[in-house]
Parts: C-alpha cells; structure tokens; sequence
C-alpha cells in the first residue's frame, strides 16, 4: 500500500477532496475521476466492489490495486457550476493512513471542474468586480465549447495537433473527448437526482497511467459474450448484437477505446468504441498496428513483453474455476514519449545497440537506441463479473471463462502476426 501520511494531511482529507476528470480514460460508459496523481475512482457497484475484495491472489498483478471506498457528494454554486467531492466514510478515517494523499486537491481549491466549464471561483483575495468580468467572458465562451463538446460526441476517431512547446501529457486534458463525455453525463446523473439523493460510494483505484509520461491505452472489450446473467431480456438480446455485430463474435475481443500519441505527426490519435465495433477482424488488425505505431517508426520492442504479459494471464485465467468476467475490458499502457535521438555518426560506442529496426526505418542523420520500455496489461470493469463464491449468484459456472481465454488467444496470435510481418 501507499505509505503513510501525517495528520495534517489526514485533516486535508477530511474536510473534502476535489475530484477532477480522469483525463485518460478511453472507453466505459462508468465516469472514472482522478482522485489523485496515483489513484483514481469511480462509481462503486456492489459486484464490482465485492471482486476486489475477494481477489485471488494470482490475479492481483493483473488488476488495478484497491484502495478503499469514500463517499462522495455533488454540490451545486448559485451559477449551476457543478463538482463531485469526496470525503472518508463515516468512521472510516482510522483507514487514511494507508492512502498516499498528499497531492490530493483540496475542496477549496480555484479550479472546479463543472458541467458547462472549467471557472475560477472568488476567494477573500480576488475582488468581486474581477470575478464578476471572469464570469462574463467565460459564459460569452461557454455556447462555442458546448457546440465543439457535441461535434466531438459524434466523431468516432479524431486527431489533435500538439503544442510542441507545450506538455504533450498536459494536452489530454483539453483534448480526450470520451474522458469529457463520461464526466458531463456523470455530473448530468447526479443533478437529475440530486434531489432525492447527494451522497454516493465510489471505489479507489490505482491509476494505471500514473508512471507515464505520455500514456498510450488500448482498452480491449474481451470476451464472446457481454450481458450478465441478471441482465433483462432486452439488455441481453441487445449485447448478442453488438457482439455478432463485432469482432467479438468471431475472436472474443474488440476495441472499446484507444489513445495514442504519435510523435511523427505531433498528434494525438482518440478512437471510441463505436469505431471498434464497425471494424473487421483485419481492421482490428490494422488497428493494433495503429496502436503500436508512433507515426515514425513501429515500437517492435514493445511486442515480447506484451506476448508475455498477455501468455502469462492466458495462464492464469484458466485456473480460474467458475469465474465469468462479462463485459469486462483489458487495457495495454506504454508510454508514448519519443526515445534519445543519437545521430548516426557518433562515436561507435554509442550505436552498439541499436536495433535493426533502426537501421531499417531511420529516414536520415538520426536512429533510435531502443530502451527498456515498460508495458503494461491490466484487467478492468468487473460490474458483471460472476463466480461460485458469491453467494446470491443464480445460476454457478463450471471451469475457466473459455469465451475470455479465446479472445486473449487470439489477440496474442494477432500480435505475434504483425511482430513477425513487420520484421520481414
């Protein structure tokens, strides 16, 4: 666990954290929220909530760590500006030692991320006239966002140029429409119920992209079937669809969102899963390609340590007895930064290693030393997952999830095809 925490920062806690948008959040319908820079949460689901706590331990490496559960309320300013925030359960605080929260935002921080906009907020310190200009000048904005914010709705792939001057993993924040799609409807559900209701749970989690500087996420619907099996007629019925309608059917995986920088170009590539379900098998092909292509050159070292992550899991989820994990997603994170430049003539020592790929696609005075990259392969979304040890379940399966392990198979046959095509 995180390390401890002194009681000044326990108090910080206490009296509200300011919770932001997940700027790297690429598929789901569930808003994910940054809690801080290495946690993050979301909405807690009893199912959810009771397979992290019931984890078995071969599987740990493979999920996000759980970090607990906070209450969090929704609070409204005579402007309509909305935030969430979120406080320690009632008689939990006994548990804040084990949570790292000194980067937390505090709830009287200037910055509230709202519905409409993101605002400055007055404090004893700026005057009235000052804030009341402010106000003005960003509703005069707000009817340019809100029109920017639906034609982003409908877009299934875009491309943002980056600020080369600027902080490329700062740019998702502005930029990563699915990250600000959740969280407009997230806030839109709790002001429709704010009436009846203005305190919910939601479960802390490890943030997987923390250790990036620019994270590159693949997020993998997995699986031959989504519906639960306390979905309603109707809900299952419409996953059969969407699955026969996808790659789903055919290889047990699609892609449900992607981001992706690619220093060639200077841009950031978002793709949702309203595209990922329109692609055939040879599309979700090219699409992987796509993820590991950085517009310059294909990351080819990046493919041993995904083929490994994802054998080992394969591995372990057929020892699984009678665990279903319907509807639950995987994700592949690296880091998007560019490597060291070395210029070719430079002294011997320093081209020992460079790796046949940089020979080949170096375009030029420049090549490429690779370095140790670091990926990564997590499972998520366990809303729907199932197994004999919960108790209240109906219906109990027998043996590994087969519809899962088909669909890592496959994308681990997917890999190794572009691996070894691209090597040719």
């Amino acid at each position: 666990m995180s390390p401890a925490f002194g009681a000044m920062e326990v108090e910080h806690y206490s009296k509200g954290v300011l919770l932001e948008p997940f700027v790297h959040q690429v598929g789901g319908h569930s808003c994910v929220l940054r809690f801080n820079d290495k946690t993050i949460c979301k909405p807690l689901i009893q199912r959810e909530h009771q397979f992290y706590e019931t984890l078995p331990t071969e599987m740990r490496k493979f999920t996000p760590q759980y970090e607990g559960v906070v209450s969090v309320s929704f609070e409204e300013d005579e402007d309509g500006n909305l935030c969430l925030i979120a406080y320690p359960l009632n008689g939990d605080h006994d548990n804040l030692e084990n949570l790292d929260n000194s980067d937390c935002e505090p709830k009287s921080k200037l910055l509230r991320w709202t519905n409409k906009k993101t605002m400055l907020l007055e404090n004893e310190k700026i005057s009235k006239e000052w804030v009341r200009q402010h106000r003005k000048e960003e509703k005069m904005k707000s009817h340019k966002l809100e029109e920017e914010f639906e034609w982003l709705k409908k877009s299934e792939v875009l491309y943002y140029t980056v600020e080369k001057k600027g902080n490329v993993s700062s740019q998702f924040k502005h930029h990563n429409p699915w990250s600000m799609k959740c969280h407009q409807q997230q806030l839109q559900r709790m002001k429709e119920n704010a009436k009846h209701r203005n305190q919910y749970k939601f479960i802390l989690l490890e943030n997987l992209t923390s250790r990036y500087e620019v994270p590159c996420v693949l997020d993998l619907k997995m699986g031959t079937r989504q519906h639960g099996d306390d979905a309603s007629e109707e809900k299952k019925a419409n996953q059969i669809r969407k699955c026969q309608q996808s790659t789903s059917a055919v290889i047990g995986v699609r892609v449900c969102g992607m981001q992706v920088y690619q220093a060639g170009t200077g841009q950031l590539m978002f793709m949702n899963k309203y595209h990922g379900r329109k692609l055939s098998v040879q599309g979700f092909k090219e699409a992987l390609y796509q993820f590991f292509h950085n517009g310059k050159y294909l990351r080819r070292e990046l493919f041993e340590p995904v083929i490994k992550k994802l054998t080992e899991l394969k591995s372990v989820l057929e020892k699984q007895e009678s665990y279903r994990f319907y509807s639950s997603s995987l994700l592949i994170i690296y880091d998007g930064k560019e490597r060291q430049e070395v210029a070719v003539d430079s002294d011997p020592e320093d081209l020992e290693d460079l790796s046949e790929e940089s020979s080949d696609e170096s375009a030029g005075a420049y090549a490429y030393k690779p370095t140790a990259s670091t990926v990564d392969v997590r499972m998520i979304d366990f809303a729907h997952t199932t197994c004999k040890y919960y108790g209240e379940d109906s219906v109990v399966h027998e043996g590994q999830d087969t519809g899962y392990v088909f669909g890592l198979q496959n994308l681990i046959d997917i890999i190794k095809e572009i691996r070894d095509e691209s090597s040719e």
